[in-house]
């Protein structure tokens, strides 16, 4: 199933087949299980009026692992305390900013050419997304 329209590749989410891998895949074995609770904890930090839990999608690229993102067609209203962003997306860019949010985080903790190759993958595929003004605003 198609979901954005990228300019270059649109993403894709993960066959049922084949979610086991992706998790590894993007944070690597070690830290798979660090990066998913990450990009929870992000997203409940972002997002702790409209975020309680739930399923969540799995996104790529072209086969590569790309982003998480709430199983949910609802908006979320985003605010960072950081950066002063307050903004409503989409619950796919919501889940975009999570894990950019959360493989930054990553990165500084843990040096991984793994984490920082997928950081900069996704980075440059929200460039293209149909959300990008709003995602760059709340990770800036």
């Amino acid at each position: 199933m198609t979901l954005t329209t990228n300019a270059a590749t649109p993403a894709t989410l993960v066959p049922e087949a084949r979610r086991m891998e992706f998790l590894p895949g993007l944070f690597g074995r070690k830290l798979m299980l660090v990066g998913e609770r990450a990009v929870f904890q992000f997203m409940s930090w972002l997002a702790p009026q409209d975020y309680t839990g739930g399923m969540w999608n799995f996104h790529e690229l072209a086969g590569r692992p790309l982003f998480l993102s709430p199983a949910t067609e609802k908006r979320f209203r985003i605010t960072c305390e950081t950066n002063g962003y307050q903004g409503e997306v989409s619950a796919e860019a919501a889940g975009l900013i999570a894990t950019l949010f959360a493989l930054s985080h990553l990165s500084f903790q843990h040096d991984s050419d793994q984490l920082a190759d997928a950081y900069l993958r996704l980075y440059a595929f929200a460039g293209d997304h149909p959300e990008a003004g709003e995602i760059f605003k709340a990770i800036d």
